[in-house]
């Protein structure tokens, strides 16, 4: 990990001694807030897949809507697709609430009880709108097994309009390269999903990790700009409750 201390310099005051140590407490306590971050990301997409399920309901939903009911049913592939697709949502909710986790996702991913998972509907079903769906689902049920090299593929896959779900698996990529100790490409996506689709709930969020990747990649002056961003834009979001604390921290990084 990174560390900032000018070369050359050692304190020689007593006051520059006093100053060196919290100077060292300081970064000492970001890197500790970055390493719980990397390794809260899992937590945070658990927790956040209820949300995320009713994103996809919505965007389901917003698609039969496009495509009439006459046209639909004129198309039996996505037909078929959307009938196939049934009951591996259902083990990738079941995932999401329940105890059992690593078997239904595997179960979402792969099938079962005659019907096809994700990944062959994504396959079979290539170019509908359930596919592309498939590869959203097949995405995060990787990065919940921890197969974060899938979760990449899958989730860049997934392509949306949406509001939500469009930043939310650009940000869940960014998730996956912090796991995969890529630090410069999660900053790549989380700025992706920061800028696309502006709204006070996946704006800030990225924003937020974006800043923290910036802060270890020692790209102080850039945190800054995504803290102080929260600060005056996103005032009323879960990610400014604290973030005087961090715009502080990016300062001291900054004129080091």
């Amino acid at each position: 990990m990174a560390t900032y201390k000018k070369r050359g310099y050692k304190p020689t005051t007593k006051e520059e001694k006093e100053h060196d140590i919290v100077d060292h407490s300081t970064t000492a306590e970001v890197f500790n807030t970055l390493d719980e971050s990397a390794s809260k990301t899992e937590d945070w997409v658990i927790a956040n897949q209820k949300y995320i399920f009713v994103i996809i309901g919505v965007v389901a939903a917003v698609v039969l809507g496009y495509l009439g009911y006459n046209e639909f049913i004129a198309k039996p592939k996505q037909s078929e697709a959307m009938n196939e697709m049934f009951q591996a949502q259902k083990y990738f909710n079941q995932a999401v609430n329940g105890t059992e986790k690593d078997s239904l996702y595997t179960l979402a991913l792969n099938g079962g009880e005659g019907k096809l998972g994700m990944l062959d509907i994504a396959s079979e079903y290539s170019g509908t709108p359930a596919a592309n769906l498939a590869n959203y689902y097949a995405g995060m049920a990787y990065l919940n097994l921890k197969d974060y090299k899938n979760a990449v593929t899958y989730l860049s896959d997934f392509s949306s309009d949406d509001l939500v779900l469009a930043p939310m698996a650009k940000g869940s990529i960014g998730d996956a390269f912090v796991q995969l100790n890529q630090p410069e490409d999660a900053l790549d996506y989380y700025e992706q999903a920061a800028k696309m689709r502006k709204n006070d709930f996946t704006t800030p969020l990225y924003l937020y990790k974006a800043g923290i990747i910036a802060m270890e990649l020692g790209k102080a002056d850039k945190a800054l700009t995504y803290f102080n961003d929260i600060k005056e834009n996103y005032a009323s979001s879960t990610e400014a409750t604290n973030i005087d604390v961090f715009i502080g921290k990016a300062r001291v990084l900054a004129n080091k």
